[in-house]
């Protein structure tokens, strides 16, 4: 009997010990149940703000890379204007360079026909039209050598032309037409006024002048040979012209300083004797 009650305590202690088991186990499994519900909570808030943090870094690199992408654009697109607004400045260049070039050639072309026939012009020996024609082919697009040879036989023609001229004007001046003598000096001089042979035609020209009555120009011409040092040699033939002409003039004082300067400058002159008679007469005047 006292087997079975000591049986029956353990029992019941076995069922006590387990049942405060159960109660902790339980305890156990509510308290991990709620960390559980804590720890899924989290989970939620933690995905929750994931989801969120991962749609603003979406959106801002949405547009940071849509920035970039228009900022590139933008960059490549003036990029492009650049080399458009380049390219279509160079085409105009271009063009006008065919345009300018094709002017030049339809102008040496024309120049070369112009400077053949201005050529034969020269081979024919027509020198006074050479000399008209040299301004108008100046102004043609000629080379450098086709300006070197017309320029050197158009100074050439000039010069003959106005030696021609000046020669002429001594032979009309010889057989006594001095109009036509200073006409021809004239010409001689607007053809070539730095010839060698200038100081001498203006002594002649002041000698027609002076017997064409024309004493004042005459007197000035013969003042610039007087100041030429070209052919000093006319220097005491033209203060004997001077002379003349001032004393035909009534310049009296003129004359006398002309003689004067004659006689102490040049007291080997052919002259001298009538310079220091003419003095004389002059002195009583």
């Amino acid at each position: 009997m006292r087997d079975d009650d000591e049986e029956i305590r353990e029992i019941k202690k076995e069922i006590i010990e387990s049942r405060g088991l159960i109660i902790k186990t339980s305890n156990l499994v509510n308290s991990l149940s709620a960390d559980i519900k804590a720890i899924a909570k989290r989970q939620a808030s933690y995905e929750r703000r994931f989801n969120w943090n991962s749609a603003v870094v979406y959106v801002l690199v949405a547009g940071l890379s849509f920035a970039g992408l228009k900022l590139a654009s933008d960059a490549r697109i003036s990029e492009v204007e650049s080399q458009k607004a380049a390219l279509e400045a160079q085409l105009e260049e271009l063009r006008h360079d065919v345009a300018e070039e094709s002017r030049r050639a339809e102008n040496r072309a024309r120049a070369e026909i112009e400077a053949g026939r201005y050529y034969d012009l020269i081979r024919a020996g027509k020198r006074e039209q050479v000399v008209e024609g040299y301004e108008a082919i100046t102004k043609l697009e000629l080379s450098r050598a086709e300006r070197a040879v017309f320029r050197d036989t158009y100074d050439r023609f000039r010069l003959d032309i106005a030696v021609a001229a000046y020669h002429a004007g001594l032979a009309a001046a010889r057989a006594g037409r001095y109009h036509d003598a200073v006409g021809k000096f004239e010409e001689s001089l607007a053809l070539k006024d730095d010839a060698p042979h200038v100081p001498e035609l203006k002594f002649h020209m002041a000698d027609a002048l002076r017997k064409m009555g024309r004493h004042g120009e005459a007197m000035a011409q013969a003042r610039l040979v007087i100041e030429q040092n070209e052919d000093r040699e006319l220097h005491d033939d033209a203060y004997w012209l001077l002379a003349q002409a001032a004393e035909e003039a009534g310049d009296f004082e003129a004359a006398r300083e002309a003689l004067r300067t004659l006689n102490r400058r040049f007291p080997r002159s052919p002259f001298i004797r009538d310079v220091r008679q003419k003095l004389r007469d002059l002195r009583t005047r």
